[in-house]
């Protein structure tokens, strides 16, 4: 998950503000930085922090000369980070008609990126929660690149999201956020609970078909560009798998909560588009939402484990901030259905809550 960009309002620090834990990293990036800058007509003494990464991923900012206010540069350091599904999906997304940023050089040694630059304004930065009518727009846009997206997928070109990624990821929840942040041991009825649950949400989610999965599609990894469309941002984990995965994470944000009426809306608009696409969407809206709402359930549990780990393993304490909204709908998805009622339970029983007697995407 990417950091949002510096607001435009802020004043441009400079070169000097970017810190350098390594020195021969730092003097290999001036290296590199000189070498292309002339081609690029960058100008090197305003490089400075754009935003951070929930991973090792820098993105720095860099003015140039000509038609060019500015470009981006992506800081990663291949002994922790692989560039190559980022240049990859990069081109896929071109090729789809989507918008992303692109690759304008790669130091593959030094794990160093030039791009363009899609702007500083997310679509989180203008979204009024409280007027969600007015972000139906935007929403819309985003359909628009989805479909696009998906309506370019091939089996064989991207990892498959099968069983065994589905499972790695749902095991996070437990070691993590469980074990780790709670403090519970995972033995016993609760470890029987949650097994049984999720072999059913592995079972449900691998029943739909396959497209291409952008796999963090969510309002704050979506550029505003005066009118233009949406850029796409965050996309280098991108995998082959559930037709509804990006709508799930788009509608169950990380970062924010609509109430069901609203999600219901864009959820139909999205599945309106896909079914005049041909996409392999279910011909039944009901069935179709379930779907959505089961790869929510495991998208929620991977993300709350992992919010758990940025905080206890990589020192990144702001993530779990919003977990409280990840229980929330965890709870909300488990109590309408009869068969999640063990992971229900187990939610219950670490939160110290009880039951819930309605449903709602209230914003917490």
């Amino acid at each position: 998950m990417t950091a949002p960009p510096l607001p435009a309002s802020e004043p441009t620090p400079s070169a000097t503000a970017i810190l350098w834990a390594d020195p021969q990293r730092a003097a290999a990036f001036q290296n590199w930085l000189a070498g292309i800058g002339a081609a690029h007509g960058l100008l090197p003494e305003t490089v400075r922090l754009a935003s951070a990464d929930a991973s090792f991923r820098r993105y720095f900012r860099i003015d140039a000369t000509g038609s060019a206010a500015s470009r981006i540069v992506m800081d990663a350091p291949p002994d922790k980070e692989n560039s190559e599904p980022f240049v990859q999906v990069a081109r896929l997304m071109a090729e789809a008609g989507v918008t992303a940023p692109q690759v304008l050089e790669w130091d593959r040694t030094h794990g160093f990126l030039l791009l363009d630059d899609l702007g500083r304004e997310t679509m989180l930065d203008v979204i009024d929660a409280a007027r969600p009518d007015a972000s139906r727009p935007l929403y819309d846009q985003a359909i628009d690149a989805l479909i696009r997206w998906q309506l370019a997928s091939r089996p064989g070109v991207l990892p498959p999201y099968d069983r065994a990624l589905l499972e790695r990821e749902l095991a996070l929840f437990p070691e993590w956020y469980i074990g780790r942040h709670r403090g519970i041991a995972v033995e016993g009825q609760l470890k029987e609970r949650l097994e049984r649950s999720f072999r059913l949400i592995v079972e449900n989610n691998l029943a739909s078909p396959s497209v291409y999965v952008h796999r963090d599609f969510m309002p704050r990894n979506l550029m505003v560009r005066n009118g233009a469309d949406l850029g796409v941002l965050d996309f280098q984990d991108a995998v082959y798998g559930p037709i509804t995965y990006d709508i799930a994470s788009l509608m169950r944000d990380a970062f924010l909560s609509w109430d069901e009426e609203f999600v219901l809306d864009v959820t139909i608009r999205y599945w309106e588009a896909a079914r005049k696409a041909r996409l392999p969407v279910d011909a039944d809206f009901g069935a179709f939402y379930r779907s959505v709402e089961w790869m929510g359930l495991q998208r929620h549990l991977k993300v709350a484990g992992i919010f758990a780990r940025l905080t206890l393993r990589d020192g990144k304490p702001r993530y779990l901030a919003d977990t409280p909204r990840f229980i929330a709908y965890i709870r909300s998805t488990a109590s309408r259905y009869m068969e999640l009622t063990p992971l229900l339970r187990v939610i219950d029983e670490i939160e110290g809550t009880s039951a819930l007697t309605g449903f709602a995407y209230g914003r917490v």
